[in-house]
């Protein structure tokens, strides 16, 4: 992959249960900034999403926010981004965040945080990008979920190249040289081909 210039944090909207999920955002955002990486995300000021944009504002990160418009009317838009990008809709937004960032960082998040990682694995999947794809497992809040990817390879529904291509540490440096040594996996997603076969 080599030199990251941006990377996408999908979060939660809550700051979680326990403090140690804003303390790891505060954290990635220092990452960001000692390598000179800036952050893509969500354009929100609240929950995680608002955590890790504040610490990165902090530390002199360059910070793009993505929102459609029907959340700005909520009034949770970080209005303090000096570049905050107003789309449409969610899809929109989601189409945005992909074509600027270099790879993709999901910390602990709820049900949108998901959808919007797996969308980026599945389009890696497909061929779609190469950009690399990573799991930041704060407290092993991702375990169970790390648990299902390899029983859905044992029950051949993933391929293993393509499991393996989703990068998973609890540490935001060693997910990052993840991220710089990724190579897209080179076997394409079918598992099997042929009439009633996929």
């Amino acid at each position: 992959m080599g030199k990251l210039t941006r990377v996408a944090v999908f979060c939660g909207s809550s700051p979680g249960a326990d403090p140690a999920y804003r303390a790891a955002a505060r954290r990635l955002a220092e990452v960001l900034a000692g390598r000179g990486i800036g952050l893509v995300y969500g354009g929100a000021n609240v929950g995680l999403m608002g955590e890790i944009a504040r610490a990165a504002l902090e530390h002199s990160v360059p910070v793009i926010g993505v929102i459609p418009d029907f959340l700005v009317d909520y009034e949770v838009a970080m209005t303090e981004l000096d570049d905050l990008r107003i789309v449409g809709s969610m899809h929109e937004r989601k189409a945005a965040v992909a074509d600027l960032a270099d790879g993709f960082i999901a910390m602990p998040g709820g049900l949108g945080t998901l959808e919007e990682f797996f969308e980026a694995v599945t389009w890696a999947q497909l061929r779609l990008h190469s950009k690399p794809c990573g799991l930041l497992d704060v407290n092993g809040y991702y375990a169970r979920l790390v648990d299902f990817l390899d029983h859905a390879v044992a029950e051949r529904f993933v391929k293993p190249a393509h499991r393996a291509a989703i990068l998973v540490s609890h540490d935001p440096d060693t997910l990052l040289d993840q991220f710089e040594r990724y190579e897209a996996p080179p076997s394409d997603k079918w598992i099997e081909r042929g009439p009633g076969r996929i």
